[in-house]
């Protein structure tokens, strides 16, 4: 005599398994949360920087348009060399 399906039954565990997970997602609550990196911060703060450096280069091309821009050769050479030195 020959039996066959003993105790399964048509009952898949991967299916079970997965309805389980399923329903401990769903009654987990997610919440969102930010958080911004010392570097984002800098980044940000960079960007003032970048209003102030462009209302500076602004005043410059207003200058050299109107004739009045002097340029110092000492300064330059000066500021070149302690970049270099550096």
């Amino acid at each position: 005599m020959k039996i066959n399906n003993i105790g399964s039954m048509g009952v898949n565990p991967y299916k079970r398994n997965l309805e389980k997970n399923t329903a401990v997602q769903k009654s987990q609550t997610k919440e969102d949360k930010v958080e911004i990196s010392s570097k984002a911060i800098d980044l940000q703060a960079s960007n003032e920087m970048t209003k102030a450096r462009q209302e500076k280069v602004q005043a410059i091309k207003t200058q050299l348009e109107s004739g009045n821009y002097t340029i110092d050769p000492k300064s330059i050479a000066k500021g070149l060399l302690n970049f270099y030195k550096k």
